[in-house]
């Protein structure tokens, strides 16, 4: 991926502080704070709010939508790669691209699918600009994932459905990882789910709020 330096809020300084406060919070892992670091995310907001962009904090993007908060867009990366490097990871919910962009650069293959078909064409766009290369994007439900190119390695899921859909379950290879935030609003948890040859075993890994999943797609 290209970077932007720039100057100012949108420094390479700038996005070094941000490394280092996620670091406290207990991320770890150097290749997820590598891509924190490379991923320029100034760029996947409304210029109006550039400059909150290396906040730990989310913020909107529109449509009812927002761009994650750095250390969910960490820890989640963190628990997706945990065991090993997936070559093949379905992202449900593209939303403004931040998320894509970190995953694109840790893996082999982003397979992405996102309902708001304007805001899967800004992601498209942005992504295009910046050199990635290694996504593929589908407009439509990402209730039900993307089964032409299933089995994933890894799923990382960036809305809250209150269960978890079966198709997601059903699309993970054995072997592979979920990692999505479940429950009402108000009661979220960010689970890790792993296929075994027997089933599914998961672990609650904390509580969040993300938007809730809506299924159906909106052009």
């Amino acid at each position: 991926m290209n970077s932007s330096h720039g100057i100012g809020m949108t420094s390479q300084r700038t996005r070094d502080r941000l490394v280092r406060r996620l670091r406290a919070k207990g991320i770890h892992d150097p290749k997820v704070l590598d891509a924190i670091a490379r991923t320029p995310r100034h760029l996947f907001m409304d210029e109006a709010l550039s400059s909150r962009a290396y906040e730990d904090t989310a913020l909107p993007i529109g449509f009812g939508q927002t761009i994650s908060q750095p250390y969910i867009v960490a820890r989640m990366t963190e628990a997706l790669i945990a065991e090993r490097i997936p070559e093949r990871v379905l992202e449900i919910g593209t939303g403004c691209g931040y998320q894509t962009a970190v995953l694109a650069g840790l893996v082999p293959k982003v397979y992405t699918v996102e309902r708001i078909a304007s805001l899967l064409e800004q992601a498209r766009r942005r992504l295009r600009d910046l050199g990635v290369r290694n996504v593929r994007y589908r407009h439509g439900d990402g209730t039900e994932g993307w089964p032409e190119y299933a089995p994933y390695d890894g799923i990382l899921v960036a809305a809250a459905p209150e269960e978890i859909p079966p198709a997601l379950l059903e699309q993970l290879a054995v072997g592979g990882r979920l990692v999505i935030p479940a429950g009402p609003p108000g009661g979220q948890w960010l689970l890790e789910v792993v296929r075994t040859p027997e089933g599914y075993e998961s672990r609650t890994l904390g509580a969040v709020s993300f938007v809730p999943m809506r299924g159906g797609a909106e052009p």
